[in-house]
């Protein structure tokens, strides 16, 4: 266990050192104001203040962990070895930055409540964030910071065995649209065909009718595929489907398809089953309640996990509806045209309600890759590399991968051509 010496123990500090010791570290930590109780203590040890007490190890605090609400921080990002820092500590800290400040930075999204460019969706886009503009977006910058301290820790303390954890990965498939062609009902199909005459689109045309008239599989019903590739998994893929109304933004089969109830009792025969919570059940906690009851029924299992169309989020209230409807699990924190890491972490974490000063019961498990942020490479090859670098950082801190990839991604439209084997690539990265 390491004990932690610190002139003020608060909700902030609590937070961010267990994230940091225990999730990542797989240490326990506990906290102390006492001087006695802290010379007392014979293993695992560490001073976070202003002044080290005598010759301990040693981090300079920063003040934004003794602080409550939001403040514009002065932040100056420096090279630090093979990564980056900021807060900067001066000498006699063990620690050139103090890596607490800056991950609770990071993981409770302190940037995405300040003023901010949004896109059309009213999204906080990558380039806005601190760690694209200084070139860190692409490594789990917290797990890093989190093994430099071990490393300190192991230098001070070379007796004592710390544990291992296991790189782990989360597909994730998100299932907008279940069907192109299929189950779309009168209306919807007249419209569909009247499109493709008029923008000539007369392959598209074909294929619609050869799907219609049950000669050809519709090309977004990749779902045999991935019940096979569930199969040969030892992970379970979380599989979130949209049911809710149609709209200009969501545009799925109606939910009370007797042939849509029973795919998605067939996909939750094998993997892990969560809603894709539909557009404007962003803004509406009711509507997303409905969502989440009508899920329940088909399943008959409580809903745990949500992921928000477009990858939206409106902080905090998106995450406060979820926390008021007991819903545990957010896979929404990403970018969804880049790659990287946007809480800065690889290693699911509890949500922070900045406004509340308060750990939440929410867990956030971030994405590293959608499929559409892998479009802008032109070659399978490039997609690949990327891909690998991505899988490659996450290994190195024996992190949690999580992709997110739509059942569409899987079909044999040009679009999304090497896809699968994209997908394999990361299935075979926990082999």
């Amino acid at each position: 266990m390491l004990l932690v010496y610190t002139h003020k123990i608060t909700p902030r500090l609590r937070y961010t050192f267990k994230h940091i010791c225990k999730r990542i570290l797989g240490l326990e930590v506990k906290f102390t104001s006492k001087v006695e109780d802290f010379i007392a203590h014979n293993s695992l040890k560490m001073s976070y203040a202003k002044q080290p007490l005598s010759n301990e190890l040693f981090v300079r605090s920063h003040t934004l962990l003794f602080e409550q609400g939001l403040a514009d921080l002065d932040i100056n990002v420096q090279q630090w070895e093979n990564t980056k820092g900021f807060f900067a500590t001066g000498e006699r800290s063990d620690l050139p930055f103090d890596i607490f400040a800056a991950s609770f930075y990071l993981l409770s999204r302190y940037e995405e409540y300040m003023p901010h460019v949004k896109d059309d969706y009213g999204r906080f886009m990558a380039k806005e964030s601190l760690a694209y503009k200084h070139r860190f977006l692409n490594q789990p910058i917290v797990d890093v910071w989190a093994y430099k301290l071990r490393a300190v820790l192991q230098k001070r303390f070379p007796d004592f065995g710390f544990s291992k954890r296991d790189y782990k990965i989360q597909p994730v498939i998100d299932v907008p649209m279940t069907y192109y062609f299929r189950k779309k009902g009168l209306l919807r199909t007249i419209g569909g065909t009247f499109s493709d005459i008029g923008r000539f689109r007369l392959k598209q045309l074909y294929q619609r009718y050869l799907v219609l008239m049950g000669f050809k599989r519709d090309p977004y019903d990749t779902f045999k595929w991935i019940i096979t590739k569930q199969k040969q998994s030892k992970f379970k893929f979380l599989v979130l489907f949209l049911i809710g109304d149609y709209s200009t933004y969501d545009k799925n089969i109606n939910v009370n398809k007797r042939e849509f109830v029973s795919l998605i009792k067939s996909v939750a025969d094998y993997c892990n089953v969560g809603i894709k919570a539909s557009y404007f059940a962003l803004e509406d906690i009711s509507i997303l309640k409905k969502e989440k009851l009508k899920l329940e029924a088909i399943t008959n299992i409580e809903l745990k996990a949500v992921r928000h169309s477009f990858s939206k989020l409106n902080l905090p209230q998106s995450y406060r509806n979820l926390i008021e409807l007991e819903i545990h699990q957010d896979f929404t924190m990403g970018y969804i045209d880049t790659l990287g890491f946007r809480a800065g972490t690889c290693t699911p974490f509890q949500f922070y309600d900045l406004d509340y000063e308060v750990q939440t019961p929410l867990q956030i498990n971030p994405y590293h890759c959608l499929d559409f942020g892998l479009l802008k490479y032109q070659s399978e090859l490039d997609k690949k590399e990327h891909l690998q670098k991505l899988i490659d950082e996450v290994k190195a801190v024996n992190g949690t991968f999580i992709p997110v990839f739509h059942n569409y991604t899987f079909s044999d439209l040009d679009r999304w051509k090497g896809y699968r084997s994209l997908f394999n690539l990361i299935l075979e990265s926990a082999e």
